[in-house]
């Protein structure tokens, strides 16, 4: 994933020592009586990302004033079960890099990725069961089939340029979305929250989670040349079916559309340049920016309707950046 373009001062250094205490856990949770579980989670845990899942928990902790150390626990397990998606993801995709270091599957090969995404997931599920709430469980095993079905669901859409908006939402709103949901969530039900703010807070989470990677998708045409090519050209092999190729077909003549469409459905790199040029020429990522920015402000709307505080102003500040980001 990109890093966050942030302005002005971080909305994430009023979580700073929270996130701390979030680390800590994560440290003793990956404890393992085998060594290579250990080495591989530090491994893939320790390349970087901005932790948003575990922000969006605590921030809505924050908001609704849950000041309980359980907060700590289940930001570790919402991020457990995100590297756990990455870890298969990586495989799945057959990728080499992932924020522009060698991947789990490239350092220590396909079966322990598999095998340490599997230990992740189970680890969060034991931890889960620490908070002693079944709505939470409820909530985060919800969460967690419906990302598998996601990842389905892309799976079968690979090679499809007959792929829709409404069709692309679906797969990214399971896939990406549903785990901010299911974060801001839990932050809402820890605290005790009413239905109607437990609404706003999931609400929150589902336009942030889909705003953040439409925008993943535009940032993968405009970024340096070399990631640039590599994103792309990694999409384009596997046949995968993005926002910005959507609307170029959509806004290009017969023979653009035609163009993209082989592309997606041979999986054909060497027409990455062509693919490039015709995005950018009809004006597809501005329709896709427009589509992340309906999003983001969908979910400021949502933060509105929280108490007016120093966390909620951060929420609303992490959703106005996702308007500015752009590398």
């Amino acid at each position: 994933m990109h890093a966050i373009h942030t302005q002005k001062t971080s909305p994430l250094a009023i979580i700073a020592q929270d996130m701390r205490e979030v680390d800590q856990v994560i440290a003793q949770r990956l404890d393992s009586g085998v060594p290579l579980v250990g080495q591989v989670s530090r491994y893939i845990i320790s390349a970087g990302g901005k932790r948003l899942r575990p922000v969006l928990l605590l921030l809505m902790c924050g908001a609704l004033g849950f000041k309980g150390a359980q907060r700590f626990n289940l930001a570790a397990v919402v991020e457990f079960i995100h590297t756990a998606t990455l870890l298969h993801d990586d495989v799945v995709d057959d990728s080499a890099l992932r924020r522009g270091n060698a991947t789990a599957n490239e350092t220590f090969g396909n079966p322990a990725s598999v095998l340490v995404g599997d230990f992740l997931y189970s680890r969060a599920f034991q931890m889960m069961v620490d908070a002693q709430n079944m709505r939470i469980m409820e909530v985060l095993a919800d969460a967690t089939n419906i990302i598998a079905e996601g990842e389905v669901m892309q799976l079968m859409n690979m090679h499809n340029a007959a792929l829709d908006e409404a069709g692309y939402l679906q797969v990214i709103r399971s896939k990406t979305a549903k785990l901010f949901e299911a974060s801001a969530r839990v932050g809402a039900i820890l605290a005790g929250a009413d239905a109607k703010t437990e609404a706003a807070c999931a609400e929150y989470g589902q336009a942030l989670g889909t705003a953040f990677q439409v925008i993943d998708d535009v940032l993968d045409y405009t970024g340096d040349a070399a990631v640039m090519g590599k994103n792309l050209g990694d999409d384009l092999r596997e046949g995968k079916t993005t926002l910005p190729l959507i609307a170029a077909m959509q806004r290009g003549n017969a023979s653009q559309r035609e163009l993209i469409q082989t592309a997606i459905e041979t999986g054909n790199i060497d027409l990455i340049g062509q693919v490039v040029a015709i995005v950018s020429s009809t004006g597809a990522l501005d329709v896709a920016r427009e589509a992340a920015a309906s999003e983001a402000r969908r979910a400021i709307s949502a933060a509105e309707q929280l108490p007016d505080n120093e966390h909620t102003r951060c929420l609303i500040q992490l959703a106005a950046q996702l308007l500015e980001r752009q590398s």
